[in-house]
């Protein structure tokens, strides 16, 4: 079969282009090299939806984060990923750096971003955020910035389009290329696939994703972020807090998460390895100093998990996202921030660069932009449980204790579309292992489960892919073989 597009690249970025073109009538696959759709830089991405000031103007992501911020609110309707607009703040620690804020006010409101207002009065920005230190002197408030989910978010879009009619397929790393007579031909270690149109949205390998049709105008580098998580309702804020910005990034931010979490992170640190994702004591050490400056009550004894996420950054400093000389590819790289905020303003631009190239976009007649609420345990009344659970049981067996978690909901996540195949995979899509015991409690239940569920052995069950088995065997059967080979 050939695809009419293929799309390379599962994060929060091809998801929503795989979203977005499941409305036209035309047949679409997405290949993506690990085991789960947003395994890469959108599992660590901050969860901010930006305003959309903070970009130089010159850099075309500072117009898609505008543009993309607005479109949050029809997406949030349609896919019912948790989305919240509580608003940003950033502080100024002196005087100085108020005449900047003043500036960024100033080309934002120019720009079209709304409401953005320069506050001094301090009593009233304690009122609006009572746990920011007492040595603010003012902050730029940005009443549309919001929180989000990333991951929830992109499993979303992913449920969408396969509702629509996208393929995906995972653990299909690509190896190779070939564009021959406008058909492209995508080698993985799986098999091949062949389109008329690829769009290459690979992430931090989407210049090695280039390079194999001869395009070598653009490279990328790691840049590693660590982060804090704090236990749930520890410390509430109302906004997303940032430092007053510096020329390599938005700086080390304090923000609550859409699940009454509160993080600390990232600090920015530009590495080689693609692979790396280890946190460091002195990365730790930046992070919380960084935070204290903000927020000085910081609950750093109810910490539950430090992670580190990579961001692709091109050397282009802004997306890159073109028609190229090979007919039919498009390039989609370096989504750095605020590629999150910007992804449904970038999926529109694809589909500006797939109409100038002939492809007919017409919209199906059977399109079906809802995706479902998840049905969730704790969003449920007494009297909603009550019904539930005579009518299922399995909604009364709580697996997570931490996040209230029942196995109906680990069973719905499995048999999704583009559902859980892995323990990190249910994590993500339904919280089991996101709390106070980090899966202490629940991980083997989890892994239960998914081997009943996908009827596997439980020794193929993995924690996110190839190389990250959890379990090997029973005890027992290494202890009768040690015997037998001691011919006892």
């Amino acid at each position: 079969m050939i695809y009419d597009i293929i799309i390379i690249g599962g994060g929060v970025t091809g998801c929503t282009i795989a979203r977005t073109l499941s409305k036209y009538d035309l047949n679409i696959c997405l290949l993506e090299k690990e085991a789960d759709i947003a395994s890469g830089t959108t599992k660590a991405n901050s969860g901010v939806v930006h305003a959309g000031y903070a970009a130089d103007r010159k850099y075309i992501k500072r117009n898609l984060c505008i543009q993309g911020n607005k479109l949050y609110t029809q997406a949030h309707e349609e896919l019912n990923f948790p989305f919240r607009r509580i608003g940003s703040f950033v502080v100024a620690l002196e005087d100085i750096q108020i005449g900047e804020l003043e500036e960024k006010r100033k080309k934002g409101l120019q720009d079209g971003v709304p409401d953005l207002e320069l506050i001094l009065d301090k009593e009233k920005i304690k009122q609006m955020e009572p746990n920011l230190t007492d040595k603010v002197v003012g902050v730029l408030h940005a009443p549309s910035a919001g929180i989000v989910s990333p991951y929830e978010m992109t499993h979303a879009l992913a449920e969408n389009a396969a509702m629509n009619g996208v393929k995906f397929f995972r653990n299909q790393e690509v190896i190779k290329i070939r564009h021959q007579e406008y058909v492209f031909t995508v080698k993985t270690g799986e098999g091949e696939f062949q389109s008329n149109n690829l769009i290459n949205a690979a992430g931090l390998y989407a210049s090695r994703i280039s390079k194999m049709l001869g395009l070598d105008y653009f490279d990328i580098m790691p840049r590693k972020g660590q982060y804090i998580l704090f236990d749930r309702n520890m410390l509430h804020l109302n906004k997303i807090l940032f430092p007053s910005p510096t020329k390599v990034s938005k700086g080390i931010l304090v923000c609550p998460t859409v699940h009454g979490n509160t993080f600390v992170g990232p600090n920015a640190q530009n590495i080689v390895d693609l692979d790396d994702l280890s946190t460091t004591t002195a990365g730790l050490k930046e992070i919380l100093e960084g935070g204290m400056k903000l927020i000085p009550n910081l609950p750093v004894r109810s910490s539950i998990r430090n992670f580190a996420g990579l961001r692709a950054v091109p050397d282009t400093m802004d997306f890159i996202i073109d028609n190229t000389d090979v007919y039919g590819f498009i390039n989609v790289a370096g989504i750095l921030s605020p590629g999150l905020t910007s992804c449904f303003a970038i999926a529109e631009r694809v589909e500006e660069f797939l109409e100038l190239l002939g492809v007919e976009m017409k919209v199906k007649d059977d399109y079906n932009p809802i995706r479902p609420k998840p049905e969730r345990f704790t969003n449920f009344t007494r009297e909603e449980l009550d019904k539930k659970i005579k009518k299922d049981p399995l909604w009364a067996r709580i697996v997570c204790r931490c996040e209230t978690i029942p196995e109906r909901e680990i069973i719905n996540a499995i048999h999704a579309p583009v559902g859980a195949t892995t323990v990190d995979g249910v994590k993500f899509r339904c919280r089991p292992g996101m709390g106070r015991c980090q899966g202490g409690f629940c991980r083997p239940r989890v892994m239960e489960i998914l081997s009943r569920e996908l009827n596997i052995p439980i020794e193929e069950i993995t924690k996110r892919g190839e190389d990250t088995n959890i379990v090997v065997g029973k005890t027992k059967d290494f202890i009768l073989r040690k015997l037998e080979q001691e011919g006892r």
